[in-house]
């Protein structure tokens, strides 16, 4: 089990690297802003295969390596798992140094084609945008925080039934194979976290749902129809995963308060392995449908104008930092998804406090 977890992520890990570059916002390349009249470019088109194909050699290189690993040494399943992740690093660094690599490529290209000074550089606003989002309501945030207070309730309800060591981690075989004392805390603290996690996706959501809608001047139905994409899809995505973790801890709860239940149960494999595909899924699902949601051409493209060139606020292509725009999320430059504003500081209320505060819980009470 611990090896076809670690081969799915591995092979996930290498799929999405690998054409990240395709489901970006297409003005945006490697990190730097392009007109839309040059996203068909030889050089930026060669550039993206170029980042790819070393991308996939890499990916591949590095999976048969672990295979063979893993057939000589016939290693623990912990020991498999911990490799398996240090390859998962050590990928994911290859991947960020040859998006800095090509960066620069980009910013050189940029500057010889001096497009900002033979471009008028234009923003636009469109008023009717924001009235047709499509955002799910907080309302059903409700829901999983719900079962989870009443998981708590439960719980110590259930309080004698407990064993006098709770569970905090469970392994590949769904087995659990970290402990710590019984009390009142220890036996609600996987629940608790919960808590914390479910309030901070709810804050993510407010958060993007106050942040600002930005359009292309040069294509402003393409533009409009991916901004309305990811923020409804990763919207959704983002209730998907709490609905999931809300699940699985939920059966890891029920599972220590009446363990004969689950004792011979397929469950105890299921659940795991059904949680971890299922995220993948819906990570996928949500590139393909945000990544498509831009491949259209433009009604008009005006050769005379582009969009505001903002890379002066990106620091090192990945990291937003604009005083000037009230919006707490922005769409990232290298992924699918959300970053945020770090020039914004409720955006660090929203992540970091919530993270932090789950840290001391974890440091403290273990």
């Amino acid at each position: 089990m611990a090896l076809f977890i670690s081969l799915v992520i591995l092979c996930f890990l290498a799929i999405i690297q690998t054409v990240v570059p395709y489901f970006v916002k297409r003005t945006v390349v490697f990190g730097v802003s392009i007109p839309e009249q040059m996203i068909q470019d030889v050089r930026v088109r060669s550039y993206k295969k170029q980042f790819s194909l070393v991308t996939v050699v890499v990916s591949l290189f590095m999976i048969l390596f672990f295979c063979i690993w893993v057939a000589a040494k016939k290693p623990s399943d912990d020991l498999m798992i911990l490799i398996s992740t240090v390859i998962e690093f050590v990928m994911i660094f290859i991947s960020l140094a040859l998006f800095y690599y090509f960066r620069e490529k980009m910013k050189q290209f940029k500057k010889e084609m001096q497009w900002e000074g033979e471009l008028k550089q234009v923003a636009v606003v469109d008023l009717s945008a924001r009235s047709e989002e499509q955002l799910p309501p907080w309302t059903i945030y409700l829901f999983p925080m719900i079962v989870t207070m009443g998981l708590i309730g439960y719980t110590f309800y259930q309080y004698d039934l407990l064993p006098n060591q709770i569970p905090t981690h469970w392994g590949p075989s769904g087995e659990p194979d970290a402990f710590t004392k019984k009390t009142p805390f220890s036996a609600i603290q996987m629940l608790v976290l919960l808590l914390i996690l479910q309030l901070m996706f709810l804050g993510i959501q407010l958060g993007i749902k106050v942040s600002g809608i930005k359009l292309s001047a040069t294509n402003l139905s393409a533009s409009k129809n991916r901004q309305l994409t990811l923020r409804k899809s990763s919207g959704w995505f983002t209730f998907y995963v709490v609905l999931l973790i809300t699940m699985l801890i939920a059966y890891f709860q029920l599972a220590t308060i009446h363990p004969e239940l689950f004792q011979d149960s397929p469950l105890k494999i299921f659940i795991p392995i059904s949680f971890f595909i299922l995220i993948l899924a819906g990570t996928v699902v949500l590139m393909v449908k945000v990544g498509r949601s831009e491949k259209r051409e433009p009604d008009s493209l005006e050769s005379s104008i582009m969009d505001i060139n903002d890379d002066r606020y990106w620091k090192a292509g990945l990291f937003y930092f604009n005083k000037n725009d009230p919006s707490i999320f922005v769409e990232k430059r290298f992924g699918v998804g959300w970053t945020l504003n770090f020039a914004n500081p409720i955006g660090y209320f929203i992540i970091f406090l919530p993270i932090l505060f789950i840290l001391l819980l974890t440091f403290l009470f273990n």
